[in-house]
């Protein structure tokens, strides 16, 4: 459980690191090595991927610790959001290896075409997500921060407010009011073209 004490550990360290301290990089590492790597290892399912991102993330904290904004939320938050946006950019690139590969596998075999995908569903997909993220982004940043640890990271409400050092029962009040909020944006259903609920 993270304590009102580590926040401002953590504070201090940041201050260290924008003056120039080298060694309170290493510190940060140490403090958030555990979370950090389980989040990136969540989302990879690969640990030498989860290693890279998180040595990705802590060499631009070390490059630009002014890039933290204590009004926007905590630095465990911040952390942790950096290593989820860099484990998602990991999976998308491998993913478009992945592609690119198989592609040149079939032109080179001269394999008969993949199973036909429905473009429409695809389209929708891709609307859809777009409209909540969007959604997310105009919610208040103590509901957004909730929200994208809880959903994107996979944590609990529980190891979300140890993250955060905000009590569970303030962290419960949060996630609620963003889920209503969003679902007062998005409303509760949207009707594509053909008729058929999403």
């Amino acid at each position: 459980m993270r304590s009102p004490e580590d926040g401002a550990a953590d504070l201090e360290l940041v201050r260290r690191m924008a003056a120039g301290d080298r060694t309170a990089v290493d510190d940060l590492y140490l403090r958030f090595r555990r979370p950090a790597f389980a989040l990136a290892r969540r989302v990879l399912a690969d640990d030498t991927l989860a290693e890279d991102v998180l040595q990705d993330v802590f060499l631009g904290i070390w490059r630009n610790p002014s890039a933290f904004d204590g009004s926007r939320g905590s630095v465990a938050s911040w952390v942790l959001t950096m290593v989820h946006h860099k484990a998602v950019d990991a999976v998308r690139r491998e993913e478009s290896q992945r592609r690119r590969t198989a592609r040149a596998e079939e032109d080179m075999a001269l394999a008969a075409p993949t199973e036909n995908h429905d473009v429409e569903d695809e389209a929708w997909e891709r609307v859809e997500a777009g409209r909540v993220r969007t959604a997310l982004r105009s919610l208040p940043d103590p509901q957004r921060e909730a929200l994208t640890l809880a959903y994107y990271g996979g944590y609990t409400q529980r190891e979300v407010a140890a993250l955060t050092g905000i009590p569970l029962g303030t962290v419960k009040t949060r996630m609620l009011a963003g889920m209503r909020r969003l679902k007062d944006t998005l409303g509760t259903g949207v009707t594509p073209a053909d008729g058929a609920p999403r």
